[in-house]
């Protein structure tokens, strides 16, 4: 094992790590060869993986990445499973069962081996540097997930939604081979109490050193950096400052909630970040949120930040892996008009605010929504309860109604939530397809300056990663 220390010093630009799948190897691939930082998502990485096979299969890139897995006969096998026969058009996809803390080792293998597939595509053929995106709310595989990109030398671990007091210990713990805990969550009839989810790494023992990747977690205000610098288990490294005009999930306001007249929350004073206690932690920062401006980037670094984390003009560029034939259609949609952004309170059955932004034909249109039977087999979201006779359920407001309150969850939670898991996978063009060979609706999600897009676009119907980096590099780095 080695220290976190031997990498470069801080980007000036963080692309955004954007879920399910709309920040993949190619993107971060791309950022990371122009010398800033390029990120994977890691969440629901284990079917992005096996649905690719599907369509894909394994060309030679991945071959080559899978040959440095330490352990080829799982490899061996997860490709005659998933990439022998290719998957014909509106099949449904094999999908893997849904995690349980008791889910068997299969389980466990294919998110290890999907994390590790990921990132070393993202970082083959250059000395850039690579981090990966997951979410402190989605619990069960964690540990997995942050060990096989350790595996692959992933050089920042990025994670927000949550408090990850435990990520750092946990990634020093990963690097040196040792069993470790990941806390679940669970929700009991008289509050909550944490179980854990064991991962043992011994049955990938290594070849080669591992290096502990730095730890960068998504705050929403100085507060929170604040605890986290105090209290985790071990080194933060710094911290991306999300603003609510962010995409994705936002942190709710501090104090009671409040919505404007389209159902938007309102943030107020308490919300607004300090920029003096920032720097008082003597952490790098990057500022996220509303950032599409080489002059805004500047404006943030002279005041004392490391730089800025980008994220939905990165969405919208060719090496993204959003469906490219939803990203031409809001692109010649934002070329006649804006299209609205809303911060939903529902959508997601997080609980935390979710942006959505209104296009035709997803989910955002209440003819898709309406007509969407509800599935929940995918199960990221999922929260983990304690059942009567004191063993571990897992529910969803987001899954059927009837089965959710079956399951003891109260049935106001389930008005206007949707199936992010299924939603995003679309999005990233791996929808399922139902019976009748339909298939799940996209979900698309973007920051409130999602209308700023189509400036990089100058006559032309398509843009690049390289034209991202270039619109937002401050002058004196040019």
């Amino acid at each position: 094992m080695t220290d976190a220390t031997i990498h470069p010093a801080p980007p000036w630009l963080i692309q955004g790590g954007m879920g399910i799948a709309v920040s993949g190897w190619r993107l971060a691939s791309t950022v990371a060869r122009a010398g800033q930082l390029g990120v994977v998502s890691g969440t629901g990485i284990d079917n992005v993986f096996v649905r690719r096979l599907q369509d894909e299969g394994a060309d030679e890139d991945l071959r080559r990445v899978l040959g440095r897995f330490p352990v080829p006969r799982l490899v061996e096998h997860v490709l005659d499973r998933f990439a022998t026969v290719r998957r014909r058009p509106r099949e449904p996809y094999h999908t893997l069962p849904m995690l349980t803390r008791d889910s068997p080792a299969a389980s466990w293998d294919m998110l290890v081996l999907a994390a590790f597939a990921e990132v070393a595509l993202a970082k083959a053929g250059h000395g850039g540097i690579v981090g990966i995106n997951l979410l402190t709310k989605v619990q069960l595989p964690t540990a997995a997930t942050l060990f096989g990109a350790v595996l692959a030398g992933v050089d920042y671990v990025i994670m927000g939604a949550g408090v990850p007091t435990h990520i750092p210990g946990l990634l020093a713990r990963l690097s040196r081979g040792e069993t470790v805990d990941e806390p679940l969550s669970v929700d009991t009839a008289t509050g909550e109490r944490t179980d854990s989810v064991p991962f043992d790494p011994a049955a990938y023992s290594p070849t080669f050193p591992l290096t502990t990747p730095r730890f960068v977690a998504v705050v929403s205000s100085h507060v929170l950096a604040s605890a986290l610098a105090r209290r985790s288990n071990g080194p933060v490294y710094g911290f991306v400052v999300e603003r609510p005009s962010a995409g994705g999930h936002n942190a709710p306001p501090r104090g009671r909630m409040e919505t404007d007249e389209n159902g938007n929350p309102v943030y107020g004073e308490r919300d607004r970040i300090d920029l003096d206690a920032l720097r008082a932690l003597g952490r790098p920062y990057w500022i996220a949120g509303g950032i599409t401006t080489r002059d805004q980037v500047r404006d943030v670094m002279d005041q004392g930040a490391a730089g800025v984390q980008v994220g939905t003009l990165f969405a919208y560029c060719r090496e993204s892996g959003m469906s490219p034939v939803l990203r031409e259609r809001i692109l010649n949609a934002l070329i006649h008009e804006p299209l609205e952004v809303r911060t939903s309170t529902t959508a997601s059955s997080t609980g935390y605010p979710f942006k959505v932004v209104v296009a035709p034909d997803t989910v955002a249109d209440e003819n898709v929504f309406r007509s969407r039977r509800r599935h929940c087999d995918l199960g990221y979201l999922r929260e983990a309860y304690e059942q009567p006779d004191g063993t571990i359920g897992y529910r969803c407001a987001a899954e059927p109604v009837a089965s959710y309150v079956r399951k003891g969850g109260e049935r106001a939670r389930t008005v206007n939530t949707t199936c992010l898991c299924n939603g995003l996978m679309a999005t990233a063009g791996l929808g399922q397809f139902r019976a009748g060979g339909r298939q799940e609706p996209p979900i698309v999600t973007s920051g409130d300056a999602l209308d700023q897009v189509v400036t990089l676009l100058a006559g032309r119907s398509s843009y690049g990663a390289s034209d991202v980096i270039e619109h937002l590099r401050p002058t004196a780095l040019v």
